[in-house]
């Protein structure tokens, strides 16, 4: 019996874990850090301001939120291969989108920062916890 292309496709809980231990592999100590604290600061203050904070701060806040960002346009397009839109023109789309397409995105940055925070910790701890 065959396998259709279909069948072959991982989960999206695959892709989730996947795509977080990909972007996961440049990441420092400050990185992880930031990393498994952003949750927390979404719900206290929510995605828009927690991605408007980690872009003033910049350094490694930004990259863990282009991370995001990235991650969060390819599932909203349904192109696996988009790039960053850049925090202005995310920032406009998230201000435009209904709120249950909000509520959407909010979902899904939470699901992929489940799996960054583990991937992220359990990849510098291998590394010895640079």
């Amino acid at each position: 019996m065959t396998q259709t292309k279909q069948q072959l496709k991982p989960t999206l809980e695959q892709q989730r874990a996947e795509n977080a231990w990909a972007v996961s592999e440049k990441y420092s100590k400050e990185h992880v850090n930031f990393a498994k604290g952003l949750p927390a600061l979404i719900m206290n203050s929510g995605l828009m301001q927690v991605l408007a904070f980690a872009h003033e701060k910049g350094k490694h806040h930004e990259v863990v939120a282009t991370d995001l960002r990235i991650w969060l346009t390819r599932r909203i397009t349904r192109d696996d291969q988009a790039q960053d839109p850049g925090f202005e023109k995310f920032m406009q789309a998230l201000i435009k989108a209904k709120p249950q397409d909000y509520q959407t995105i909010n979902a899904e940055a939470f699901a992929w920062l489940k799996w960054l925070r583990q991937m992220a910790a359990a990849r510098n701890q291998a590394k010895g916890g640079e």
